[in-house]
This record gives C-alpha cells, sequence and structure tokens, in this order.
C-alpha cells in the first residue's frame, strides 16, 4: 500500500514537471514586433510580414490573440506576445497578447 501510494505521487509528480517544461519553453519573454498585417494561410489565420529586420525571421506566424486583427489587415502594427511552437517548428510564431496601430498603409 505505501508503495502504491509513493508510487503514485512520483507519477503525478513527472506529470507536473513535464507540464511546466513544456510551459516554459512556449512561454518565453513578452517581445515586440512591427510589420504589416497580412492574412494567414489558414481561413481566420494572420502573420506579420514586412519586418524589415536584417537578421531574424522575414515574417511572423500569428497562432492565437487576445485582441481583435481583423480590422488591421493592410495596416503597419506592432504586436507583442510571447513566442509558442506553431504548425512549422522553423517559423516564429507568437502568441499576441496587445496591438498597436502605426500606420493604415504598409511598405
Amino acid at each position: 500500500m505505501r508503495v502504491s501510494i509513493i508510487a503514485k505521487a512520483y507519477v503525478v509528480a513527472s506529470v507536473l514537471g513535464f507540464a511546466f517544461h513544456v510551459q516554459a519553453a512556449e512561454g518565453t519573454k513578452e517581445h515586440s514586433m512591427i510589420g504589416c498585417l497580412r492574412k494567414g494561410a489558414d481561413a481566420g489565420t494572420f502573420k506579420l510580414t514586412d519586418l524589415g529586420l536584417e537578421k531574424g525571421p522575414k515574417t511572423v506566424e500569428i497562432a492565437e490573440s487576445s485582441v481583435d486583427l481583423s480590422g488591421h489587415l493592410g495596416h503597419k502594427v506592432e504586436i507583442t506576445g510571447s513566442t509558442v511552437v506553431g504548425k512549422d517548428p522553423a517559423a516564429h510564431t507568437m502568441k499576441i497578447t496587445a496591438m498597436k496601430h502605426l500606420s493604415e498603409t504598409c511598405p
């Protein structure tokens, strides 16, 4: 009986540890990116293009947003959020928590 309780506690601790590790990998520090908001590859999705970076990503895939982005298509915006694992692990993918409208036109 005592071994069974210890084994169950070990399993629960292992699962919680794994969940924390996954959250830590996805929940990176928030950062901001400036670019042009465009439609994503799938319906109802968005991406940021024309980032103007010499180094780093050329586009940002937006996996999720707590902000309604639909009214800003084709506009220059600053998005803030954290990096998450997306459909394409090689792409820079973000979960957006804030958006600042910069211009109604994009380069």
